[in-house]
């Protein structure tokens, strides 16, 4: 893990505030605008923070625009400008700042979410053009109630905005068999750092899509995007095994995601957990699936260590599907697995209920007081050749004790 440093800037830290003249030029600058959106100049509270609350400030203005016009109005506001800048923010689930603008102006780009949705069909592919303010969440929602499709790839979390994940890449338990979201894309509308709208792909300007993809947002703001949808299966069978040995947890991980489409499961995740029951945040309780299943320590190896893993799967199916075709394909995957014996979970969900899975964890999180807590997030990619290493260093000796949250951990294929 990488440890750092950051400057925290408190409501009451002057450096953070605009100044006289700032405020002063802020009518102007409002009025030339001219957007069909919304501009509030008082009511800013929500774009000087984040999600990773570990980093705030004040902005000029927190404007809600209306239209892809009116972003590329206010990115030509800021371009024209010697020092004003602008920042989209999503849902907010930057973690360093990176979607608040100080002494700026914050787009909310949530005002833009019903700007777009279409199916799309063209040269055999099916696709769905919804606007990059829109939460996955709702894309789901519709896709799969409406037309009974569905992204290909996801993130865990779906409160978030479409042209957030794909200004970073989207990763999840599907990457290994689709890439990521960004390799799920086959069509931009961008607004460039200029002010220009401009649409774009792997054949029109090339340059600015792949640019985009996974840049940041600092090649510009995704407005509209075309996503890579399928046919949506009904029902999921969630399962989770348990792993007392590193080498064991990453063989079979391991074997999971090269195996052939349609001989494996369709979602591939893991996690590290402390080997404990004291830890409601990073021990034994976060395993199990359902209330009424209990996790029990003696079964655990006394040779175990201070951790243990977790493999996550998930295989598709239909409702017309027979129980015992299930099983069958369940067992013939988890059969050939070395997981801790009678250590494994599994429930029946909807398919919309197991991608929202994260979501039951949000509500919670809100009651009790820690949504609004600092998350501190690291995202690495560890080559296999030292990942053996980063467990022996990081998980068993840096972390024995956990992190207070999750600690995920899943096998990539680098072609994707």
């Amino acid at each position: 893990m990488i440890a750092y440093l950051e400057r925290f800037i408190h409501e009451n830290d002057s450096e953070s505030r605009p100044n006289d003249d700032e405020k002063d030029q802020l009518p102007n600058i409002c009025h030339s605008l001219d957007l069909q959106g919304t501009i509030d100049c008082v009511a800013t509270g929500l774009a000087g923070k984040d999600f990773g609350g570990m980093y705030t400030c004040e902005p000029l203005a927190l404007i809600r625009p209306a239209s892809a016009d009116d972003v590329a109005r206010v990115v030509r506001a800021a371009y024209r400008s010697p020092n004003l800048t602008v920042a989209a923010r999503g849902n907010g689930h930057s973690i360093n700042g990176q979607a608040m603008s100080d002494r700026g102006l914050v787009m909310d780009m949530r005002s833009t979410e019903g700007n777009h949705f279409e199916v799309v069909r063209m040269n055999g592919e099916t696709f769905v053009d919804v606007s990059g303010g829109a939460l996955w969440e709702d894309v789901l929602k519709r896709c799969v109630l409406e037309y009974k499709l569905a992204p290909r790839s996801w993130t865990d979390y779906l409160g978030l905005t479409v042209g957030g994940t794909l200004s970073n890449a989207g990763v999840s338990g599907q990457a290994f068999r689709f890439g990521p979201q960004t390799c799920n894309v086959a069509e931009l509308d961008v607004v460039t750092g200029e002010g220009q709208l401009m649409t774009c792909n792997k054949n029109e300007n090339s340059e600015l899509f792949f640019g985009a993809l996974g840049g940041l947002g600092q090649f510009g703001i995704v407005t509209r995007a075309r996503v890579v949808v399928q046919s949506a299966p009904d029902m999921v069978r969630w399962i989770r095994v348990v792993y007392s040995e590193f080498e064991d947890f990453t063989r079979d991980a391991e074997w999971l995601v090269t195996r052939p489409e349609g001989e494996s499961f369709d979602y591939v995740e893991g996690f590290v957990f402390v080997n404990s029951v004291d830890d409601p945040a990073n021990g034994w309780p976060t395993v199990p699936l359902d209330p009424d299943q209990g996790f029990d320590p003696s079964r655990v190896p006394r040779t175990a260590g201070s951790v243990l893993y977790c493999l996550e799967a998930a295989l598709h199916y239909q409702k017309t599907d027979h129980p015992s075709t299930v099983d069958k394909a369940v067992n013939s995957l988890l059969g050939r697995l070395g997981f801790i014996e009678d250590m494994k979970f599994q429930v029946d969900v909807s398919y919309v209920e197991f991608l929202l899975r994260v979501k039951h964890a949000e509500e919670s999180a809100r009651e009790n007081g820690t949504w609004d807590a600092p998350h501190p997030w690291l995202n690495m990619f560890v080559s296999k050749r030292d990942v053996a290493d980063f467990d022996r260093v990081v998980f068993k000796r840096m972390l024995k004790e956990g992190v207070g949250g999750p600690i995920l951990v899943y096998p990539l294929l680098r072609s994707k």
